[in-house]
Parts: C-alpha cells; structure tokens; sequence
C-alpha cells in the first residue's frame, strides 16, 4: 500500500504547490489520478468514474468562501475516494447477542487463520470472552497454528486432531463453547480442497450447521480487483455479510481489491495491516482516503496507542495542545510498543511533515537510525527532572550539559531532542487548523 500512499501523497504537494489551476493544469492533474489508480488495479471503469465526477464538479461547483481553488479540488477528490470505498461511515463491530457466532470462509493462502486470531484479540480486547473453533481437516498443521494463535491471545480453543469430519468438530466445538458461556465464537474453515466446487458446498454445509449470526469472507488484498469474482463465487453458496481484506500492507493492489468488493456490493468490515495479531483495523472509508493522501490518519494513530494502559492521558494531552515532555516521554513508551517506527510513520500526516522528516520514511537505514535515536531520546528523558518534563522552556546549557551526562549521550543528542518537541508543538497546531478547514468543507 506504501506505493500508493507515496503516488497520492506526491500529488496532493504538487497540486498545493501550483499557483493556479488552469485547464491544461486540470487535466494534467486528472490524468495522473488516473494513472495512479490503474497502478492500483482499479477497473477502469472505477477510474473513468471518478475522474468525470471530479471534473464536472470543480467546473460547476463553486469553493466554499476561504477554501482555494488548489483545496477544494484536494477535497474533490478525497470525497469521490470516500465515495468509490463505499462511503461514508465506518462499520458496526458490536456484538448484538450472544454467543454470537462468526463463520470465517476463504480461499487457501488468503490468511484466514491469522484472521481468526486478530478478531479474537479485537473482541477480547472490547471486553468479551472469545472461543476458537477449528474446522479444517485438510491444511497440515491448521490445527496447531490456530490451538498455538488462540494461547497467545487468551482465547478459548476448540479442535479435533486425528478428525476428518468438519461438522462433527463444529458440533462437538459449539457445544463446548456453549458449557464454557462464551461471547462470540469465531469458526475457521478450510480453504484447501479437492476443486473449488467442493470448497464452496462444504463452506454451505458448515454454514447449515452452524447456522452463523455473520460470516465474513477473508479475501487476499494482493489480488487486485480479482477479489469480486472471489466475492460473487463464494456468494453464489452463503450470504456474505461482511469482508476482511488481508495483507493490506504488502501490496501495491490495494485499490482494485476495495473498490472491486465494494463494487459486488460486500461490505468490507475489517483490514489486515501487519502479519502480528495486533495489526487489525475496523475499515474507515474516510479515515482511509486521509491516509492515501497524506493527511494522516490521527484517529487510527490514537485507537492504536489507547490499546496501551495509561495511555488516555496522553491523547487528551495532545488533542487539547497541552504538550510538554512528559507526554512525549509516555508517547514514546507507547511507541516502543506499538512496533516498528515505519509502521506508526504511515499514520502520521506525512504532506505536512518538513522534506527532511519525509525523506527519512522512504529510507529503511534511516529509519532504523531513527528507531535508535528514539530510544536514546528515551534515556535523556529519565534524567530529567520532573520539573524539566513539565517546564521544557527552563532547561539552559548546564542542565543540557547535567542531562546528557546522566543519560550517557551527547549535549548535541538533549538538542535534537528539544528541536523535535518544539517540531511537535508547531505540527500539532498545523494539524487542528487543517481539521477545522476540512470541518468546515465536510459541514457544508
């Protein structure tokens, strides 16, 4: 998805660099939107689609009063991507009774297993106790995965090694998830068949038995708009009630695989982002389109670090610009977390980042200098005092000099230090201003 983060992301500078927008400039600009999406794989259609409409919309529409001709057609097309995605409105993850009972289905390799265990980890984590059940008689070594994946997340787990008989697993498996008063229990099918006929009539006969409140098709992202024929083929044998694309992370084919499940009129619930357990996002059409075009997605950012105990403190702190280092000392305890650098770069508003920090993104070495210098940060946070934390602005030469020295860094590395917490301050007020502006335009 990186790709296409980049392209779009490349754009929206170089649309607010123009000094105006003329025909021929209109044009140019229509034309690499339309070149980015196709290197999606998104139809052709989809493209030709939203295209005209941003077209025939900064021709007849005029810009709210204070928004430039260069924002609005930014604005345009954040709201036909929001569109093309299926809308506004993210969609509801509540459980609605219980046991509440979730049928995964999928091809072989769409990681459908690893799905299983991000959902359990998303519900436990809302409070509700999760059981596994594993009906696949067919992938070597489905049964330990899941039985392992289920331990690592805490939840209950239910399999039958030596079986080959998925509807008797699932029988006997409700039936311990019953006596065991579990909320939500998620089933795991095969993907692997003797021919794809077989697949999809043992998928009907599960979902007999099973008689699920939800089943929800795992689909591999890296597919491309191919993910509609998957939707319409497994349809055609269960109703499809929502969808979890995988390896959104890892492919350049991102696009094609959204747009063409929205398009078969499935509703994509959930999004892989990562291999880990953890890397599970509800889909947000909105929150999607900010973060395909460097607006960042803050939202998701602050979803993520609110997982961390003690962290709402942080998230108010920040929201509300009251910023000091101590909440950069917690935020960067949350980081060290959260995972890989890069990961949590993704998610910051990147078109507003200074060229120097954006450059850093692209560059693995670079990062991975950086993931250091946030862990040498964090020891020349713990020897500061807790007056310097919360007073930044008193900290002279001799308390730099004091601080470097029990830290065991240089005066120079306390500098970048302070540099970025005064970055932060400046960015963090960039970015209420842009969400007031971009209020205003979703409001009218």
């Amino acid at each position: 998805m990186k790709p296409l983060i980049d392209a779009f992301t490349n754009l929206i500078a170089r649309i607010r660099g123009l000094n105006y927008i003329d025909e021929a400039t209109l044009k140019e600009v229509l034309r690499e939107i339309q070149r980015i999406l196709l290197r999606a794989d998104v139809s052709a259609d989809v493209v030709s689609s939203i295209t005209k409409t941003i077209e025939e919309r900064f021709r007849q529409e005029r810009p709210p009063e204070g928004v430039t001709s260069k924002e609005f057609l930014v604005y345009l097309l954040y709201q036909e991507l929001v569109k093309a995605l299926g809308g506004e409105g993210a969609p509801s993850v509540d459980i609605t009774k219980r046991p509440y009972k979730l049928m995964l289905i999928g091809v072989e390799g769409s990681g459908k297993t690893t799905t299983a265990a991000k959902l359990a980890r998303f519900y436990i984590r809302r409070n509700l106790r999760v059981g596994l059940i594993e009906t696949d008689v067919y992938r070597p070594g489905a049964y330990y995965q899941l039985k392992q994946l289920a331990e690592k997340v805490n939840a209950l787990f239910y399999g039958e090694e030596n079986s080959r008989d998925p509807l008797s697993i699932l029988r006997h498996g409700l039936e311990y998830m019953q006596r065991n008063k579990v909320d939500l229990v998620i089933i795991d099918t095969a993907g692997r068949h003797r021919n794809e006929e077989e697949l999809l009539k043992e998928a009907r006969a599960i979902y007999d038995e099973a008689k699920p409140d939800e089943v929800m098709l795992v689909i591999d992202a890296t597919i491309g708009r191919q993910a509609a024929a998957q939707t319409e083929a497994f349809m055609r044998y269960v109703p499809i009630n929502s969808v979890f694309l995988t390896k959104m992370d890892s492919t350049a084919k991102a696009g094609g695989a959204l747009t063409s499940v929205i398009k078969s009129g499935a509703r994509i619930k959930f999004i892989g982002v990562g291999e880990d357990v953890d890397e599970i996002e509800v889909f947000d059409a909105n929150k999607f389109v900010s973060r395909l075009l460097g607006m960042g997605d803050l939202e998701a950012l602050i979803e993520k670090i609110r997982a961390v105990e003690e962290e709402r403190e942080i998230m108010e702190e920040i929201e509300e610009g009251k910023l000091n280092l101590l909440t950069i000392k917690k935020q960067l305890d949350s980081m060290m977390k959260l995972g890989p650098l890069s990961k949590i770069m993704e998610l910051l508003p990147t078109s507003m980042l200074p060229i120097q920090y954006r450059a850093i993104m692209t560059d693995e070495e670079r990062m991975s200098n950086a993931q250091e210098m946030l862990r040498r940060w964090r020891h020349i946070l713990d020897s500061m005092t807790k007056e310097e934390l919360l007073n930044p602005e008193i900290i002279n030469a001799s308390r730099i000099r004091r601080i470097a020295k029990g830290a065991g860094v240089t005066p120079k590395d306390v500098k970048e230090l302070l540099n970025y917490y005064q970055l932060m301050k400046r960015m963090i007020n960039q970015i209420k201003k842009s969400r007031r502006r971009l209020g205003r335009l979703i409001g009218e």
